[in-house]
This record gives C-alpha cells, sequence and structure tokens, in this order.
C-alpha cells in the first residue's frame, strides 16, 4: 500500500480511527489499574512476567510515568488521605483544582524525593527500569506517535496520539482522584470522602468503584454488591486462568453464626475485620430509629421535626467529614431527640474499638460486651436488634 502524507497502513472510516484510539487508552487504562495499582501499589496480586513487563512498556510507550513514582504518590494518597498532606484531595485543595488540575498535583508530588523514597519502595529496579524506562521516559511517547503516524496516517495518527496522551491524566489524575472523592454513592463508611462514582465499572477499568477501593485497598476485586461490575477483575479472571497471575488478597465477607451470649475474641476479631459491614448495618439501624423520632417529634414539636428531618443527610454522614458549623447545627437539631443522640455517640464508641491500637485484646473485648449490654438494656429496639447481630458474627 502507498503510504503518503496524510495517509498511514491502515486507511480506516472516522470510527474506525476513533475504535482504535479507545481501544489504546483502554489498555492503558488496564495497564494503569492491574499493573500499577493493584499489583505494584496494594499487592492485591501478583502478575507473571509476560503481562506484567507487556504493561510497563506500554506504559512507557503511552504514558511516560515510572512506576515507583506512581507507586508512592498513591501510597502517600492513602496515608495523608484528606488531609493537607494528601497530593491531591478535592476535599482540601477543591474539585477544579483536583479535576482538572490533577495532573499538574502528580507531577507536583512526583517530584518530591522524600515521597518516592519514603512510598516508592518494592517496585522494579532491574536493568530496564533503570536505563530505559526511568531514564528515557520521553522516547516512549515518541516512538508511540511515529508508529501512530506511520499506521494510521499524519492527521488521525497525531489525533490518536494526543487521545493516549490526554486520556490518563484527565481520567486517573482528574476524574478519580477528583469526582472519586467528591460526588457518588457510598457503600462502606469510610473514614475519607471516597465514593462509588458509578456501579458499572468499565470505561476506567474499575477505578469508577472508588469507594470499594478504599475501604479495603488490598482486595483485588473492586466490586462488592450483585449489580456493581469490575471488568478489571474479568481480566485478572482471564490471566488467572492462563497461570499469568494470582490473587493474594480479597474483601472480606461477613460470616454468622447464632449469637453468642458474651462477645470474645473471635467476635471482636470478626467485628473489627467486617467493619465497614457493621457501620452499614448500624446505619440501618441509625435509620430505623429516625423515622420513629420523627414520628413522635412531628406529634409534640412539628418545628422541631422540620428542622430535623431537613438536616437528615448529615446525620448519616461521617462525623469528620462536617464542617464546624454542620456539627452544631446537627447537634442542635437533635437537641430535641436524646434518643438519636445515644445513638450517634454509641456509634462513635463502636468505631473506637479499631482505632485504639494501644489497648490489650482484653480491654477491647471488655469494651465490646459492656458495649453490647449497655445497647441491649437502653429500650431502643433496633440497636438492641442490632447488638444481638454484632454478636453472631464469626
Amino acid at each position: 500500500m502507498e503510504l503518503h502524507l496524510f495517509s498511514g497502513v491502515f486507511d480506516l472510516p472516522w470510527w474506525g480511527y476513533a475504535l482504535v484510539a479507545l481501544g489504546f487508552t483502554h489498555i492503558t487504562i488496564a495497564a494503569v489499574t492491574l499493573f500499577l495499582h493493584r499489583c505494584q501499589t496494594h499487592h492485591a496480586l501478583s502478575l507473571g512476567p509476560i503481562p506484567s513487563h507487556f504493561f510497563r512498556l506500554w506504559l512507557w510507550l503511552t504514558t511516560g510515568m515510572r512506576t515507583k513514582e506512581w507507586v508512592a504518590v498513591h501510597r502517600k494518597h492513602h496515608a495523608k488521605c484528606e488531609t493537607v498532606d494528601d497530593p491531591h484531595s478535592p476535599q482540601v485543595l477543591g474539585i477544579n483544582a483536583v479535576l482538572w488540575g490533577g495532573v499538574v498535583l502528580y507531577v507536583r508530588e512526583s517530584a518530591q524525593v522524600d515521597t518516592v523514597k519514603r512510598y516508592g519502595h518494592g517496585t522494579p529496579d532491574d536493568w530496564l527500569e533503570r536505563n530505559l524506562y526511568s531514564r528515557w521516559v520521553l522516547l516512549g511517547l515518541t516512538l508511540t506517535g511515529l508508529a501512530d503516524v506511520l499506521l494510521f496516517g499524519l492527521v488521525p495518527g497525531v489525533l490518536i496520539l494526543l487521545t493516549q496522551i490526554a486520556w490518563i491524566p484527565f481520567w486517573a489524575a482528574g476524574v478519580i482522584n477528583g469526582v472519586g472523592h467528591w460526588f457518588g454513592y457510598r457503600v462502606s463508611s469510610t473514614e475519607d470522602a471516597s465514593t462509588n462514582m458509578a456501579p458499572w465499572g468499565i470505561l476506567i477499568g474499575g477505578e469508577e468503584l472508588h469507594n470499594n477501593h478504599h475501604a479495603f485497598p488490598t482486595a483485588a476485586k473492586f466490586s462488592f454488591k450483585w449489580y456493581e461490575f469490575d471488568i478489571g477483575w474479568v481480566y485478572i479472571r482471564i490471566l488467572s486462568a492462563l497461570g499469568m497471575a494470582r490473587v493474594k488478597h480479597m474483601a472480606p465477607v461477613p460470616q454468622f453464626t447464632a449469637p453468642k451470649p458474651v462477645p470474645d475474641q473471635q467476635t471482636l476479631s470478626a467485628v473489627i475485620t467486617n467493619r465497614y459491614d457493621v457501620l452499614s448495618r448500624y446505619k440501618q439501624a441509625i435509620k430505623a430509629t429516625f423515622a420513629e423520632e420523627l414520628r413522635a417529634l412531628r406529634a409534640r414539636s412539628p418545628r422541631d421535626a422540620e428542622r430535623l428531618y431537613k438536616l437528615k443527610h448529615w446525620l448519616f454522614s461521617e462525623e469528620r467529614m462536617l464542617l464546624a458549623r454542620e456539627r452544631e447545627l446537627l447537634e442542635a437539631a437533635l437537641a430535641s431527640s436524646p434518643t438519636l443522640q445515644k445513638l450517634l455517640a454509641m456509634r462513635r464508641e463502636l468505631k473506637a474499638l479499631w482505632g485504639r491500637s494501644l489497648d490489650t485484646s482484653e480491654q477491647l473485648i471488655a469494651r465490646l460486651q459492656d458495649w453490647c449490654h449497655r445497647a441491649e438494656e437502653s429500650g431502643i429496639a433496633p440497636l438492641a436488634g442490632f447488638s444481638q447481630r454484632l454478636r453472631a458474627y464469626a
């Protein structure tokens, strides 16, 4: 086939070039989520030499990112999430700064020697990494650009290259880090503001299920609910079937037995391991109590009931994510409901069980036993029922 300035080896219709661009960018997304994120950063799975080297090569050709730097920035994000030290928190920096300037924030943090040294350990450090991938970063993008032009022609090739270059900075650095901590639904009551942007993780390789990932960072599978879909997990299953990958960690699945008369060490371990399931079930107890309290309050004081109803979304939010003014308004509204006040106070006590790193097992078991006793003697039916369910975790 004759080659000239505006045609390449493949002469495709416009939609053909669009499909090629989407195909190339999806391979890049798969390389980011499988290799950089789940394998290198969190060790949720191990990849065999063939997919591992292919992903490294592809990322060098299409993004110019260094594995060690990407891993370091993401690990720091988890360690310092939603604080001033978080490299890209929209809760701190604002959604626009992260959504549209996420790549700038990434480049800035990846240039911090201390960040890379502290958080980038355990990444590839072989001859190829030292002498090619990390040393000649722009060479890979240059080769990709030449290949795109040769295969698809000057104009289509340049457009495909620009799409490849812009895809990860926008979708990964911008959308996942920005929208994934700003808007969406939450399955797990994590301490950060992470959200699931959509229940179907296809476009960004499953990274759409960002709240699920923050709940269990080392889990290889990001989808938890029956209606959620993680295409990255599909690729992992395929690679596993071919002997090219091995899953190392999965999110825990709650197991139950008959409620124990008194919580013991096994109960404590199960509660801590399944803490997000525990908090999800506790939220249902709060919702049931809230509905009863609201009905009673409307009969006594419609004005107080209306004020409490308007603030109900804060009732189910993470307290540390509320602004000082929001907490004040919520506390004022709860003054008319001692029952809801008690439920929130006991939720704080329950969460403290997995936050008391200096307490002994015996002390934590005693706290759990006391908590269950007070919950079941509270006279609040949803709270007592939850406590009985808590004693059934195994």
